[in-house]
This record gives structure tokens, C-alpha cells and sequence, in this order.
């Protein structure tokens, strides 16, 4: 089957004061679909290639890179959620859909479901893939540690030794342990040249700010799991989770909780938490047969 087109262009969004520079790839024809990328690490809109390159057989895909994350330098803004909501809807009134599919990754799913919240009517289903709301310091050590992780994420963005601690942490040896522990369910999956394209994203100039804001709870966009399950609240459009076979245990155990609030429907897939890349053609197919 011949690949759907491809292509790639710039937009300069207003966020928080700032113009800022925003990729964003255009894959394929049809209906609009806004394809959102995690918040990670290693979060880049290259993530979503494979999904958008399946779906684009159907689907119009836009992939825009995060504000502070993506395989480009980033711009230096104030990193929280206040920032990545100005950021969605600068984007949807820069590309206003309306937009057949939302599809969205890990940390992205709770901020496209208030994006949609905030823009009735833009978007006909909301996809959330391995959908999560808690950076991996609250989820490890518990909330009651804000302190500690204000701390360190202050550490790790100051000059010189933020950016010795973190070239340490993202070094690619970590970068392999943490893929095979949570964000690829299949071990052999993890591949050098895996391994290589990830650190590359990490190593942009500036960014250690979003890894630190991530990884932190700074960009949580909600405290407490009942605040993450009442953004599910009201009037939204038909919202799918789908739900990987071997998500990690805490954070499978919210995405059950939404699940059981009977407000989403389930579709399991395979993958731990990030299926979309490792099983693109299993989610892909999950989606259109929503």
C-alpha cells in the first residue's frame, strides 16, 4: 500500500507572551485528526509517525510537537499547565478543525479532554492512548513530597550542575532501562537505533526544562484522581481509552478508575505505555473501529 503524503510545517503560536515556534506534521487525507504526543522525556511528534502514516489512510493527521518538548530547540517558557492549555487553544485557533478524531498519549489525554471541554464541538471522538495525569516522581513517592520534587526541579534547571544531573539521567543507558521497565512492553523492541533516536530527542538544547517540569508534577494538570475522573464530568464528545494489556500498576490501576466511572469506553490493546509507537497498527486499528 503506498504511504499517505507527507509533510511538515512550521506555525507560530502566541503562548504565554511568547511567539513560539511550533512543527507540525501533516500526514495523509480525509477528515481531520489532531494526534497529541505524550509528555515525556522523550516526548516528539515522531512518536505518533507510524499511527499517523496507518490512520492517514482515512484521516487528515496533524502531529504538533509540545511546547518545551519535541526534536528541535525549545523555546524557554514557564512550563505548566496553564502554559500547554494556552497552547492548545492558540493551536485550535490557529487550525480550528473541526477535527473528526482527538487522539491523545499519556499525560496529553487529560489536556485535550479540557481542550475539547473548553472548544464544544470541535472534535466528533476523543481517543485517549495510555491515558495518565501524574508525573513519575508523585506516582513513585506520593504527592505529600511536593516539596522535595519543587527542589529538585529547581536543581536541574540552574546553570552547570542542572545540566551535568541531567545529562546523567537521560544518558542513554538509562534511557534503555526506562523503555524496557515501562514504556515498551516487549524488550526486543528496544532496539540500539531505538535507543539512539531517543537520546537525540533529550540532547535539544533546552531540554532539560521540560524533563524537569515533567518528571517533577509540575505539569500535572490535576492533583488528585477525583479531579482527573470529574474532567470527565458533562457534555463531551464520545471519549475511547484504550487501555495497554501491561501498563504499569499504578497507572493502570487510573486508568481502570476511569473506566469504572462508566463514562469512556475500553478497548484493551497491546503495549505498556507507549502502544502507539510499539504497536501502531493494533492501535490504529482500535481507533477506527470506534
Amino acid at each position: 500500500m503506498v504511504e499517505p503524503a507527507h509533510a511538515t510545517r512550521t506555525l507560530s503560536l502566541d503562548v504565554a507572551g511568547q511567539r513560539v515556534p511550533t512543527p507540525c506534521d501533516v500526514v495523509g487525507h480525509g477528515p481531520e485528526a489532531l494526534l497529541l504526543p505524550a509528555l515525556s522525556s522523550i516526548s516528539a511528534r515522531s512518536e505518533m509517525r507510524a499511527l499517523a502514516k496507518d490512520l492517514g489512510h482515512d484521516f487528515r493527521c496533524l502531529i504538533p510537537d509540545w511546547p518545551g518538548f519535541g526534536d528541535q530547540p525549545r523555546a524557554r517558557l514557564p512550563l505548566a499547565p496553564r502554559t500547554l492549555d494556552a497552547f492548545l487553544d492558540a493551536l485550535l485557533a490557529t487550525l480550528p478543525g473541526p477535527y473528526a478524531l482527538g487522539v491523545a498519549a499519556g499525560h496529553a489525554a487529560p489536556y485535550l479532554v479540557a481542550a475539547a471541554r473548553r472548544h464544544p464541538g470541535r472534535f466528533g471522538r476523543l481517543i485517549l492512548v495510555a491515558p495518565t495525569w501524574r508525573g513519575p516522581l508523585p506516582t513513585v513517592m506520593g504527592p505529600e513530597r511536593r516539596g522535595l520534587f519543587r527542589g529538585l526541579r529547581r536543581l536541574v534547571e540552574s546553570p552547570f550542575l542542572g545540566d551535568v544531573l541531567y545529562r546523567i539521567n537521560i544518558s542513554p543507558p538509562v534511557i534503555g532501562r526506562m523503555l524496557r521497565a515501562h514504556v515498551y512492553a516487549d524488550p526486543a523492541h528496544v532496539t540500539p537505533g531505538v535507543i539512539a533516536d531517543k537520546h537525540a530527542i533529550t540532547r535539544q538544547p533546552g531540554g532539560r526544562f521540560g524533563t524537569a517540569a515533567f518528571v517533577t508534577g509540575a505539569l500535572d494538570p490535576v492533583e488528585t484522581r477525583e479531579e482527573f475522573l470529574a474532567l470527565f464530568d458533562g457534555k463531551l464528545p464520545p471519549v475511547r481509552v484504550l487501555r495497554p494489556e501491561r501498563a504499569p500498576r499504578r497507572s493502570g490501576a487510573e486508568m481502570d478508575a476511569l473506566v469504572a466511572t462508566g463514562r469512556v469506553v475500553k478497548v484493551t490493546v497491546p503495549g505498556a505505555l507507549s502502544p502507539h509507537e510499539e504497536y501502531a497498527g493494533e492501535v490504529a486499528a482500535a481507533i477506527r473501529a470506534a
